[in-house]
């Protein structure tokens, strides 16, 4: 049996007991990762987001939102030229990274999906 040396991680100030930790405190939990999923197709709106994401209270998207900025993983930019004020989301360069895992995570939800339905 192989044993794997404990070893931590830090990002952001935040430290994590292991890699996959670190992955899942960034991307984890119910939004992120459908957040993440619909801004991999391009640059949305917040309207369009939730357009996207019907369950989900403003609130709610709002924090994840602020949460995946904060990380660095999606670029909030506010144009104020003429109002309405417009605010798009995106991904940063660090997010692009996440694509080829949240296409593996929606896959997996697909082949689950089609081939697992009790």
């Amino acid at each position: 049996m192989t044993t794997v040396k404990a070893k931590s991680y830090v990002f952001n100030g935040k430290e994590y007991p292991c890699c996959a930790s670190l992955t899942m405190g960034l991307i984890g939990g119910k939004w992120k990762t459908v957040i993440l999923y619909y801004l991999m197709h391009g640059t949305l709106r917040y309207n369009e987001l939730r357009r996207n994401m019907p369950t989900v209270t403003e609130r709610t998207l709002s924090l994840q939102l602020k949460k995946l900025e904060e990380d660095g993983i999606i670029e909030r930019r506010v144009y104020t030229q003429k109002p309405p004020l417009k605010v798009e989301y995106s991904l940063t360069k660090l997010g692009e990274s996440l694509v080829p895992l949240i296409k593996a995570i929606s896959e997996w939800g697909f082949y689950a999906a089609e081939n697992h339905d009790d």
